[in-house]
């Protein structure tokens, strides 16, 4: 295993990022709006040649989408911003895994690549608080993923970037990249905002959410930006899939509720022309309203208890401290940022074994994870002429990853298996840290192409060195007409699950992977972590043509590849035998699996009907997204997804807006994604439409009301099976809903 020299290497990333950031000679290009270009997908044109970072230029890629304020006016979330983003070309919401357990906690899935796959920032700072809750055997974890730390109301802009473009952004962004941009009020202002969605059926849950959002200039030399969020959504009815059950007895959970709580403050303090720096605190808590749900299928009176009781079984408390530096100087920009991330996640004791596995076990009281995460990136963009116009981007980045979990190791094992039989014996802490350096170039070749070639280089403390290099191009055929094609080879590392020796997996039998002909012996299966795994890695293609002209019209057409090498699963491989109190056991670890492939399709269409009348859409079509080595499904994604809009600016303060997203057909896994069983329930999910209307109304210069309903025509799908056994059908689809909102500025 490759090792770092025995030094206290977080302190000295510190101290290195820290002091060449004094200098001003590097920084993370991290945009104000005012520096922002607003870049919508494919609808850019250049009549002049305007030198870009590299950052900027990626962002006009083919796989590049932008959600602004306005759209999310128009269009509010019900209480995640994922209910948004999942709305952009390649976006899909799934489960963290195709096993189809814990379906209800859907999450953003870029291009089938899996939430795993897709990097979370908020501001440009990775947001990695899901990695707190506990990694199953199948791929799971039991966590809504990291896009409802930020209310609606306070974002700006929500950057989508997805495959070649999102690669620079290192591990974690193999599927893409979901940036978070807040508002920076420019004069001084409070703006207080409120929205209600009330389901039409009783058994789903409705919505409230108040925020207090403030901010603006301090003299000449400061301002200020603050807000205050409650959200509330409230659980389904545990019994609302009784009558989609394919076991009566055996009920699946409907969708949890969640109840936010967030507060957030930054000072940036403008330093003179050439410096400014941003102070950042923000603490947010959100804690579950329980229906039940449960990794595997089975149910006991405890789960029936808390999920009637709709007690809350787990609760995340995230807190996070930052400090950023934005500089302008006569050679280039710079901006670099040191953040440190707090995550502690109660919950009540759950089984660690055999089908007790993820069910809660014990209400008396609840254990606590602790991930702590420290990260610092910095880069600098030079203007450079040599030969061509260029931009030069140099960056420097380091996370640091610290988890304390008592909870998840708490599985007995026996003498043997290479860990602590007793769970007393084994340390609770798992912690790595990685390091990377990157360069990439904007040349402007000639007037109509532009190059940006890129390398990232990334050292692991666990697994060494990884390189990700980059090609991206931009070729102008007409005024109208260009084409972009990228490649870059993308990564993942492991998780610290994956790596950590002492996170012990136990399966009494059933578990075992029989249908590789190794099954049981009568002791049952155990899975180790491995720390000698390789990351995972991703080499991710894209050819884009896009269209627009000076009447508003705008198309483009994607075609996305990504070969996926060294998937990290649960192993198939036997590396021991040990004696257990019923007989021989098993022993297997995490470990690579050798390919897997995602390709597919992206479009968009802007047609401007009248000059007040517009239609968008896009559309994702998926040709593959297979596991080469077992036939199956990477997640449980459409075959295809289409969503359109009509927007009527009806008057200056009036705008309509009819929408309808269309799923496609969503195929089944046939083997189970553990053990390679044929799976007993492989139906598919049948195609449904979703069509939604909305209202927005600028009653005054400070008042803004909307109204709309959601799902027109009552669209609902139920859940039919907890753990693998429902087939496609994971999840609830809500029904039909009506949603009221306000927001007055003072």
């Amino acid at each position: 295993m490759k090792r770092w020299p025995p030094f206290n290497r977080t302190l000295t990333a510190f101290g290195l990022v820290l002091s060449v950031t004094q200098l001003g000679v590097v920084g993370a290009k991290a945009q104000t709006p005012a520096e922002e270009s607003e870049i919508v997908e494919s609808e850019i044109t250049l009549d002049e040649v305007i030198i870009l970072s590299a950052d900027e230029q990626l962002k006009q890629a083919p796989g590049v989408s932008l959600i602004t304020a306005e759209d999310i006016e128009r269009r509010p979330a019900t209480n995640d911003l994922s209910d948004i983003i999942r709305r952009q070309p390649g976006v899909n919401l799934t489960g963290n895994s195709a096993s189809g357990v814990r379906g209800n906690n859907r999450q953003i899935d870029i291009r089938g690549m899996g939430p795993e796959n897709t990097l979370i920032l908020i501001d440009g700072k990775p947001v990695l608080s899901r990695n707190s809750v506990r990694y199953g055997r199948s791929g799971e974890r039991d966590t809504r993923g990291d896009t409802n730390w930020v209310p609606p109301e306070a974002v700006e802009r929500i950057e989508v970037l997805r495959g070649p473009a999102a690669a620079r952004y290192g591990s974690g962004a193999s599927g893409g990249v979901v940036n978070i941009i807040t508002k920076r009020p420019e004069t001084l202002s409070t703006t207080v905002s409120t929205y209600v969605n009330i389901p039409q059926h009783s058994d789903e849950g409705k919505t409230v959410r108040l925020n207090v959002f403030s901010g603006g200039p301090l003299g000449q030399h400061g301002a200020f930006r603050i807000y205050g969020n409650y959200n509330r959504t409230g659980a389904d009815d545990p019994d609302i899939n009784a009558d989609a059950a394919l076991v009566s007895t055996d009920v699946p959970a409907g969708r949890e509720g969640v109840e936010n709580r967030d507060v957030r403050g930054v000072f940036t303090w403008y330093a003179n022309d050439e410096n400014e720096f941003d102070f950042e605190a923000a603490y947010s808590r959100q804690g579950n309203i329980y229906t039940g749900d449960r990794q595997l299928a089975g149910v006991s009176d405890l789960l029936q208890q808390l999920a009637g009781e709709g007690a809350e079984t787990n609760t995340l408390y995230r807190t996070t401290l930052s400090t950023t530096h934005r500089g302008t100087y006569g050679w280039g920009t710079t901006n670099s940022y040191v953040q440190w991330e707090n995550t502690r996640n109660y919950r009540f004791l759950e089984g660690t074994a055999g089908a007790s596995e993820g069910r809660i076990t014990d209400s008396a009281e609840k254990g606590v994870i602790t991930l702590q995460n420290w990260t610092a990136k910095s880069e600098a963009n030079i203007p450079v002429t040599m030969m061509f116009d260029q931009n030069v981007t140099l960056g420097a980045e380091f996370r640091g990853e610290k988890l304390d979990d008592p909870i998840s190791i708490l599985q007995a094992g026996v003498p043997g298996l290479g860990t602590p039989a007793d769970p007393a014996d084994r340390e609770t802490e798992a912690s790595s840290e990685l390091y990377a350096l990157y360069v990439e170039d904007n040349i402007y070749v000639t007037d109509k192409l532009i190059l940006t070639p890129g390398i990232r280089g990334d050292y692991h403390s666990e697994f060494g060195a990884n390189a990700s290099p980059s090609l991206n191009a931009s070729y102008d055929l007409t005024d109208e007409i260009s084409l972009k094609a990228g490649i870059a080879r993308a990564f993942k590392t492991p998780n610290l699950y994956q790596l950590n020796e002492n996170y012990l997996y136990y399966t009494m039998g059933n578990g075992c992977p029989a249908g590789f002909g190794l099954g049981s012996l009568g002791g049952g299966c155990y899975v180790l972590g491995n720390p000698d795994l390789d990351p995972e890695i991703s080499v991710n293609k894209e050819i884009g043509i896009a269209y627009t002209n000076d009447g508003g019209w705008a198309a483009g057409l994607t075609y996305f590849h990504n070969d996926y090498k060294d998937r990290i699963t649960t192993g198939i491989n036997q590396v021991a035998l040990v004696a257990a109190a019923t007989g021989t056991a098993r022993v297997f670890r995490w470990e690579n699996t050798p390919e897997a492939v995602v390709s597919g399709l992206e479009g968009n269409l802007l047609v401007p009907i009248l000059d007040t009348l517009n239609w968008r859409t896009n559309g994702t079509y998926m040709i593959e997204s297979e596991d080469k080595q077992t036939g199956q499904p990477l997640s449980l994604v459409p075959e295809y997804t289409i969503n359109t809009a009509l927007e009527w600016q009806a008057t200056d303060r009036l705008e309509f807006v009819l929408s309808a997203a269309h799923y496609g057909k969503t195929e089944a896994p046939t083997l189970n994604v553990v053990t390679g069983n044929a799976q007993a329930n492989t139906d598919s999910l049948d195609p449904y439409t979703i069509v939604n209307i909305g209202v927005d109304f600028e009653a005054h210069e400070n008042l803004r009301l909307g109204a709309g309903v959601t799902n027109i025509f009552d669209e609902r799908l139920f859940r039919q099976g907890s753990g693998t056994s429902a087939g496609a059908a994971t999840f609830n689809e809500p029904g039909r809903a009506f949603y009221l909102r306000a927001s007055a500025t003072f």
